[in-house]
């Protein structure tokens, strides 16, 4: 099903976007086109499936889209990981480093328990420092990360190489790599 959908042709590179030099790659056009969308959530629901999870946590913003999707595919909840100031109940918190500052990941901490175990879903996966903020977020809470996916990789970043060197035996899968 959807073997004939190349999810890297509909994601789009846009040039000296946010910053000059930058080349973002824009994941919207996947997201409106209805064969690739489906595509993407089987395929990442396949991934996971096996991982016996309770819960698929999705890195904000667009990792929302994708783990609601998901979590609605394998019948389970969903967990919103969020910036600073958008969580109005008590929070676990992580710091994390950018290229160009830091920011915060938060989850409430009544939806997460040491019985559980969590999927971690994102839209890109590059330098791999929101990525392992969420993982350690998730484990900070008494929770189990057992997988992280990503839509998207990008491998000149190394940001797989990092998350396997601090969680080597996690499951890690992305869908298109550049």
């Amino acid at each position: 099903m959807g073997d004939d959908v190349d999810l890297a042709a509909k994601i789009v590179p846009v040039s000296d976007y946010p910053k000059p030099g930058i080349i973002f790659r824009d994941i919207t056009p996947l997201l409106a086109d209805g064969p690739s969308l489906n595509k993407t959530i089987i395929e990442l629901s396949n991934f996971f499936r096996p991982l016996q999870i309770n819960a698929i946590a999705g890195i904000e913003a667009r990792g929302f889209i994708l783990g609601a999707a998901v979590a609605y595919q394998l019948q389970i909840g969903f967990i919103p990981l969020r910036k600073p100031g958008k969580s109005p109940r008590d929070v676990y918190k992580m710091e994390y480093q950018l290229e160009y500052g830091s920011d915060e990941l938060h989850v409430h901490k009544d939806l997460l328990n040491s019985t559980m175990r969590i999927g971690i879903i994102d839209d890109v996966l590059a330098t791999g420092g929101t990525a392992l903020a969420a993982l350690q977020l998730i484990n900070l809470s008494g929770a189990q990360a057992v997988g992280f996916a990503a839509l998207l990789e990008l491998d000149f970043l190394y940001g797989r190489k990092k998350i396997s060197e601090k969680y080597p035996d996690l499951p890690l899968q992305t869908l298109v790599n550049i």
